[in-house]
């Protein structure tokens, strides 16, 4: 298998018994054929492997590795290590990936004209999955992206890294990867690997490309799993924030926008830990100050779309003195996310979502 289309989708898979067998029919069935599918079982206890190996069986491009668990990032490693193709996919056991999406990927790459080194592109939002309410919905930067130029360097659509990570709604030339010595940190369990793993790709090449459509199909958490894991972890997101900041700096990265979009995604972890756990928390309150003393004071002060509450408890925990804030700006890019909401996912959703964020806001800000 060394034809340069050839693409290598690494399947990290523990105890995805309910969803595994969606997830390998979707591969099987993409337009573009030429695929190694590298199924990596990692230690599960339910069926998985019999479906794995019943899939195997069925098509020769599936490659079955059985491995002892050892979590998220070191079986995407041992996948990395396996791969032999020219592109690497992943593609989480419990997702699963509309027909085209590599051959269309690829081929908008192939018409660039020039070397590419991620191309990556939109999802959807699987809300409220496997219930009779199961809808698909817009990610939460479709539409937005709209670099100068093709390919291009994550400072020209730095708000990217203020999403969900969504490192699986692209495909990654191996080369890069290798060249780079890019690898996902191998944390315990999942442990929130892709974090890091976002900023060591998109942070490292100008030859990004991005297409504005949605192919790949992520199965979201329920609001329940998500305050849960909240619970038992508060302190995980202030972790991964550290890790991603780590690497920014490493990468010797100056560039405010993508700084500010790092403190965006900073202020919507704490949001989310504070809304479960509450910033009382002596760990939870010094992982905070932490966190913030890594920030720019100047830069959260003059953003817009940081809230007035999250602002003041900013410098309450630097213990700076907080500057006159307005309302208005923040008010306005309120509205403004408001009517893009709209346009994106729809008044159904964007009515749900106004009512949680108004219900939590007092939590979330830490004055609740």
């Amino acid at each position: 298998m060394t034809t340069g289309d050839l693409v290598s989708v690494i399947i990290p898979i523990y105890n995805a018994e309910p969803y595994l067998d969606q997830a390998l029919r979707s591969v099987r069935e993409q337009t573009h054929g030429d695929l190694e599918v590298i199924c990596l079982n990692d230690g599960s206890t339910d069926g998985s492997l019999a479906i794995v190996e019943r899939h195997a069986s069925e098509d020769g491009r599936l490659v079955v590795v059985d491995k002892q668990n050892q979590g998220y990032g070191a079986t995407c490693n041992r996948g990395l290590a396996e791969a032999h193709g020219e592109w690497v996919a992943i593609l989480e056991p419990d997702d699963w990936l509309e027909p085209r999406m590599f051959e269309d990927l690829l081929a908008f790459a192939a018409s660039l004209g020039q070397p590419v080194d991620v191309v990556k592109s939109a999802y959807w939002r699987i809300l409220d999955p496997d219930t009779p309410r199961q809808r698909k919905v817009n990610c939460s930067y479709r539409r937005r992206v709209r670099p100068g130029r093709q390919p291009f360097a994550i400072a020209e659509a730095a708000h990217l890294l203020s999403h969900h990570p969504s490192i699986w709604s692209a495909l990654y030339r191996k080369a890069f990867l290798d060249e780079r010595g890019i690898r996902f940190r191998e944390f315990p369990g999942a442990g929130w690997a892709d974090n890091p793993f976002l900023i060591e790709t998109l942070c490292q090449t100008d030859r990004i490309a991005y297409l504005d459509e949605a192919y790949y199909c992520y199965r979201e958490e329920t609001a329940q799993k998500a305050a849960d894991f909240a619970r038992r972890n508060p302190l995980l997101p202030f972790e991964r924030w550290n890790d991603m900041a780590d690497e920014l700096e490493r990468l010797s990265v100056d560039d405010e926008g993508i700084w500010r979009a790092h403190n965006s995604r900073g202020f919507t972890y704490l949001s989310g830990v504070i809304e479960e756990v509450g910033i009382d928390q002596p760990e939870v309150q010094a992982a905070a100050t932490a966190m913030f003393e890594r920030m720019d004071a100047d830069l959260v002060f003059a953003d817009p779309e940081v809230s007035p509450g999250c602002k003041r408890m900013f410098a309450e925990l630097r213990g700076l003195p907080c500057p006159p804030i307005s309302s208005a700006s923040y008010l306005r890019s309120l509205v403004a996310e408001g009517l893009y909401s709209l346009r994106n996912a729809g008044p159904a959703y964007t009515a749900r979502f106004l009512l949680r964020f108004l219900r939590s806001y007092g939590r979330r800000t830490g004055a609740a």
